[in-house]
């Protein structure tokens, strides 16, 4: 097992390095599944085939890792550090696998204790009403929402955090925008390759406590990794492309194995 701390990373990055120089196979566009890094090929998932992350989108520490957990969360914990962009998932035995993921824009992210009450697999997702209040040029067509699929911001899966009772409408998800994961720039929710949170979602059981580390326990606990990524700007995408005709007939339901 590996501790996971800075030390434990320049075998990795190297290792990173090199798979994003493997040449693509002759006369194709995409590479072949041998040149994806281990656990990020192209997977069939509810009737869809899922492509592979390419490894540019997973350079030094931005990949799924496990190792010795090293922070202050208790067993069974998701603990997550917004400002490092990462997700441990916290076993009883003291390991814990690492997910890079992308965060809220400053100030839009959840912080402390929440609980995952629900998890589904390919959600359905509308805007929520602060969305629609806040940025109406941009949630405002989706005010209806969209359904389970390809289309949905939630990808593949979703972790849906409470407080009590209380729903947060905080979620950890997957997502199709790579450049978004080791960076900031959602609404404001967590999010994961699909791969990832395909991995996590088959590994946890609710109810779980989750943690999301504020801004001091981001330095005092990973200082090497606090604020890594940039923020990027909104990516605003038309109605047309999602709500239009031939958006809907080219996104399917899924098939799932367990009620929706």
């Amino acid at each position: 097992m590996t501790v996971l701390t800075r030390r434990s990373f320049g075998a990795m990055m190297l290792a990173s390095t090199a798979a994003a120089c493997t040449p693509y196979a002759p006369g194709t566009d995409v590479p072949t599944q041998e040149d994806f890094l281990e656990g990020y090929g192209p997977i069939p998932d509810a009737g869809y085939n899922l492509p592979g992350i390419p490894s540019e989108y997973l350079q030094g520490v931005n990949r799924r890792m496990s190792g010795l957990y090293n922070g202050e969360q208790g067993p069974n914990t998701l603990d997550v550090d917004p400002f490092a962009k990462f997700l441990y998932h916290i076993r009883e035995d003291g390991t814990t696998t690492r997910y890079p993921v992308g965060v809220g824009r400053q100030g839009r992210s959840i912080r402390g204790a929440a609980t995952i009450r629900l998890k589904r697999k390919w959600p359905g997702w509308t805007p929520t009403q602060n969305m629609l209040r806040t940025e109406p040029e941009v949630y405002g067509p989706f005010r209806a929402g969209l359904p389970g699929g390809l289309r949905s911001p939630l990808g593949s899966r979703a972790l849906y955090l409470y407080r009590g009772s209380r729903d947060t409408y905080y979620r950890i998800h997957g997502t199709n925008d790579l450049e978004s994961i080791g960076n900031s720039g959602s609404a404001g929710c967590i999010r994961m390759f699909n791969q990832d949170i395909i991995h996590l979602y088959d590994q946890i059981e609710v109810p779980m406590q989750v943690h999301i580390r504020d801004r001091a326990e981001s330095l005092r606990v990973d200082p090497e990794n606090y604020e890594r990524g940039v923020e990027l700007p909104p990516k605003i995408i038309s109605a047309e492309e999602l709500l239009g005709a031939e958006a809907e007939a080219n996104d399917r339901p899924p098939v799932l194995d367990e009620p929706a």
